[in-house]
């Protein structure tokens, strides 16, 4: 067949078919994708309430009968609490700081008019690229000479200062967004900058700030790294270092640990799907801005 046939043969499908094929194929895919990560997860969930004997005879099927006592043990421990204790005061204050100084950094970048001010936007991209990892030594010796190892502020104050960049990225277009009409108008009633930005500025950005806030509080939960490099004490160590350590206590019991992950799952998968919304909403502000 030459190409003019197979061209007019192409051009001869109807729009609405073609719609259908499209739809078809992306579905085809967002199930193929949601498999891959939702099966893991229910194998997880579901091995909690087998027990090891079970896994090993059968690693695939269903609890028969079901054991809830996994579950129970763990959520009447009290080092489940208090690994959840500590991720909460850690994604809190870093989210604090992030959102806080993110939007003192943003504002300027976005609406002041200062030489460099391009080249210093572009070192915050570029902070982008930078992974933690590479700095693990520096972060250390310079906990270690301020006296914050084995300190959950230890692992906060990275945390934020790695949040940071990715913050300013969203932040400073959805600033610039707003109309410069605004300010005047405010400046006209005698509100000085930071009146503006306090005022006005702040409560208009709320989806943004939101958006962050919630990306920040998700990163610095599942942290591991970070944590594993800091907090060296069990009685400080987050709920990712307490899957490990718990792991590693009960190696012959995978039914335990199974439940104990699930259950480490919960408060960040709860808390991502009631912000999801607000994840969308923000990030899309960002990018019309």
């Amino acid at each position: 067949m030459s190409v003019a046939a197979r061209r007019d043969r192409g051009a001869g499908v109807h729009p609405a078919t073609r719609r259908r094929l499209m739809q078809a194929l992306a579905l085809t895919v967002a199930l193929i994708v949601g498999a891959t990560i939702l099966v893991p997860l229910f194998y997880v969930v579901l091995g909690g309430f087998r027990t090891t004997g079970q896994l090993a005879a059968q690693p695939v099927a269903l609890p028969q009968p079901w054991i809830i006592h996994n579950y129970t043990d763990i959520l009447v421990s009290a080092t489940f609490w208090h690994n959840i204790a500590n991720s909460s005061f850690i994604a809190v204050v870093a989210t604090l700081l992030v959102v806080g100084s993110g939007a003192l950094a943003a504002y300027p970048l976005a609406r002041f008019e200062f030489p460099g001010r391009g080249a210093l936007y572009g070192l915050f991209v570029f902070g982008l690229l930078f992974p933690a990892g590479a700095a693990a030594l520096p972060i250390y010796l310079m906990l270690r000479q301020l006296n914050l190892l084995d300190q959950l502020l230890g692992v906060a104050l990275p945390e934020a200062a790695f949040g940071l960049p990715l913050t300013i990225v969203i932040l400073r277009p959805f600033i610039r967004s707003i109309p410069a009409e605004l300010e005047d108008a405010a400046v006209i009633d005698g509100c000085g900058r930071f009146g503006f930005f306090w005022r006005i500025l702040l409560p208009l950005s709320g989806p943004a700030l939101a958006t962050v806030a919630i990306i920040t509080f998700i990163a610095s939960w599942n942290a591991y790294q970070l944590p594993y490099l800091v907090l060296t004490d069990s009685s400080g160590f987050t709920l990712p270092l307490g899957v490990a350590n718990y792991a590693s206590q009960y190696t012959q019991d995978t039914a335990r640990i199974l439940a104990f992950t699930a259950l480490s799952m919960v408060p960040a998968l709860a808390f991502f799907v009631l912000a999801e919304r607000r994840i969308v909403g923000g990030l899309s502000g960002a990018v019309r801005g």
